[in-house]
């Protein structure tokens, strides 16, 4: 099989348990298999408890395996800790201040996830090629901060702070963005711009992305595969043209079926 055809990343019989030797012991995954290809953008949805937000910790490297492998490009990362992951994996959380220090500048900001991994002092100051960089990388979200490149952070709106953090998780070179419900914490106008960001940036870029997203119209609007869990399985996974046959009453529908299941 040619090697561009190999999934980018592995899971291979993955086991998971919260609380082991409790009575609140909680097994979610159980020889649970997942792979991701290489330019895919999956939208992982679910109910609370489904296993999404646990797939992107086990695949960050936040949550260590009971059980299982995971494979980066081939190679072996179960015992990889999260820093190194890092290196190779972007993540953008659902709170904005996660992904950008408040009291830097936006320069800043960018020049320490420009040098991530390098011996670097701010003190040094930006070479002039490297600032027109910066200056150029934020024009792409259209929001005007190209101009504000030398204002704090922290006074920043929610929704500009996201669209920072997603500029700065793919600023260096990754194999896999990781989405994780980045669109929760904003309002439904800045939820829509960042979506479209998204979406800019990963076609651009040419990323492969896994996003978790309570949001079905943004599942089913945006990327070109869907996941939905349930109990630590995927009851659907759907790609490419099959993808494209899913309307969010298609999946509210299963969403509904299973809570029904489950009693709720």
């Amino acid at each position: 099989m040619p090697e561009h055809n190999l999934p980018l990343v592995r899971m291979e019989h993955i086991v998971k348990t919260f609380h082991p030797r409790t009575v609140s012991e909680t097994e979610l995954f159980r020889d649970f298999f997942f792979s991701i290809v290489e330019g895919e953008f999956i939208s992982v949805v679910g109910s609370n408890g489904s296993g999404k937000t646990t797939l992107l910790n086990l695949i960050c490297g936040s949550l260590s395996l009971d059980g299982g492998s995971i494979f980066l490009r081939g190679k072996d990362i179960t015992k990889m800790p999260e820093y190194r992951r890092a290196a190779h994996i972007g993540r953008v959380f659902q709170d904005p201040s996660k992904g950008t220090c408040p009291s830097l500048t936006i320069l800043e900001n960018l020049s320490l996830a420009d040098n991530k991994g390098k011996s670097f002092g701010l003190s040094r100051g930006v070479e002039k090629k490297r600032l027109d960089f910066y200056k150029s990388q934020l024009e792409l979200l259209q929001l005007g901060l190209e101009d504000k490149i030398h204002l704090p952070v922290g006074v920043l709106s929610g929704g500009q702070r996201q669209a920072l953090a997603l500029l700065i998780s793919t600023m260096t070179p990754i194999d896999l963005l990781v989405l994780d419900e980045h669109t929760a914490a904003l309002d439904p106008k800045s939820s829509e711009n960042i979506m479209y960001l998204t979406d800019k940036l990963v076609r651009e870029k040419k990323l492969t992305s896994i996003m978790v997203t309570h949001n079905l119209r943004y599942a089913v609007e945006y990327g070109n595969r869907v996941v939905m869990m349930h109990s630590g399985t995927a009851v659907i996974d759907a790609a490419g043209e099959d993808k494209k046959k899913y309307t969010v009453d298609d999946l509210l529908k299963v969403f509904n079926e299973i809570s029904i299941e489950c009693g709720n």
